[in-house]
């Protein structure tokens, strides 16, 4: 590092050494930071969307309704890792509105069942799931589904069901008109798609009879229910099967957890050119230095040791930027919501409008592992870097170099 940035050296090499640490400094404390965000933003979508949706499905394998499914339910009920159990059934509808027209999955629930499988009672913000069982035919909305379709509490909207009611005037898609009793936020994709109604409502919307399409299942812990719902298949019957969240839902979170990997991969072309911006320096480090090369070898130097030299000299030079970016990296990740609430105080602006983003500030999860791999990756880069100056330099012939001294 005294070579580096010596003032008796060349100032442009000095320099080119400069801007290769800073480079370093840049790639590794960005990276660092943005995959801490990305594992914000993976939390945030994980709680919130799976605080709607049930660990597991009991379903009939033909797609067809679960006649007697309390029946079912007292037996599985009986299992150590169920915890909770409701009956639902689910399809996707029409709904219209004063305002326009969208698509919506329409879930007929029990409301008095389904706090055990999923939070859509505490995300309620109008009126309650109860109010589905004291008016018939009424219908809870998610709150941008709601202002989409330009309704509120109290006024109706008429939803047309995919089932074909057959008349003397012809075949027409089944339709009704239904009253809006509430509505739920979560702040993620459900609210602009999903609506409830009660279940006996359901059971006539979608002529069901009695029966439904299956059973909401809640295990002990969410992250290993694919692991006991599996356990759980064999015991069923053969006309039965068992899905679980990472089935229903796992497209979305393998979608998130590619983008994760590109962005990464991305910015590691940052710490790339920081990293091979060390050959630079190392070249012109073995052109100014080949005199003294020279003379160490007639001192009976080695070529590896001449290697070793100029490999060591440029893998300080990468891990004086990567400890700075590492430690940069932190600091900036542990305290991202708070620069982003000074940059929005400094600009007078809001950087994440909630309406927009779902959120109100940035979300940052610093896993070490992230930070593990990083410096890894940077080091292996640097040390690849500095292969070929080295080697260049072991290659000095020191007849050639003193003969014209």
């Amino acid at each position: 590092m005294r070579y580096s940035f010596s003032r008796k050296r060349n100032r442009f090499a000095s320099v080119i050494a400069l801007v290769s640490m800073l480079g370093m400094v840049l790639g590794v404390a960005s990276l660092i930071t943005v995959l801490a965000i990305m594992n914000g933003f993976a939390g945030e979508l994980r709680g919130r969307i799976l605080s709607l949706v049930p660990h597991g499905y009991v379903e009939p394998a033909d797609n067809g309704h679960l006649a007697d499914w309390q029946a079912l339910a007292s037996t599985l009920e009986a299992r150590p890792q169920i915890l909770a159990l409701a009956p639902y059934i689910s399809d996707k509808v029409i709904l219209a509105g004063p305002a326009q027209l969208r698509g919506a999955v329409l879930t007929a629930i029990d409301p008095a069942l389904e706090a055990g499988v999923s939070g859509v009672g505490a995300a309620m913000i109008h009126g309650s799931l109860a109010d589905l069982e004291a008016e018939p035919f009424s219908v809870v909305l998610g709150i941008s589904l709601a202002r989409v379709l330009g309704v509120g509490p109290g006024d109706s909207v008429e939803v047309t069901i995919p089932r074909l009611t057959v008349t003397p005037l012809g075949t027409f898609p089944r339709s009704k008109r239904l009253r809006v009793a509430g509505l739920f936020q979560i702040n993620a994709q459900p609210d602009g798609y999903q609506a409830y109604v009660s279940l006996r409502t359901g059971q006539r919307l979608f002529a069901a009879g009695s029966g439904v399409d299956g059973l909401q299942v809640r295990t002990a812990d969410l992250m290993t229910a694919p692991r006991q719902l599996a356990e759980l298949a064999p015991a069923l019957p053969p006309e039965l099967v068992v899905r679980d969240w990472s089935q229903t839902q796992g497209s979305l979170f393998r979608a998130v957890k590619m983008e994760k990997i590109m962005v990464g991969l991305l910015l590691l072309s940052v710490v790339a050119v920081a990293a091979f911006n060390i050959v630079s320096s190392l070249v012109m480090s073995v052109a100014e230095k080949r005199g003294d090369i020279a003379v160490l070898r007639t001192m009976g130097a080695r070529a590896g040791g001449i290697m070793g030299i100029f490999v060591a000299h440029g893998l300080g030079l990468a891990a004086a930027g990567i400890g700075s970016g590492t430690l940069l990296g932190v600091l900036l990740a542990s305290n991202i919501a708070a620069v982003t609430a000074r940059l929005e105080s400094w600009l007078g602006v809001k950087l994440f409008d909630p309406a927009v983003y779902f959120i109100s500030e940035l979300p940052a999860e610093l896993l070490w592992q992230d930070v593990l791999w990083v410096i890894a990756a940077a080091l292996v880069l640097s040390l690849a870097a500095t292969l070929y100056p080295a080697w260049r330099a072991a290659r000095i012939a020191p007849a050639e170099v003193l003969r014209y001294e």
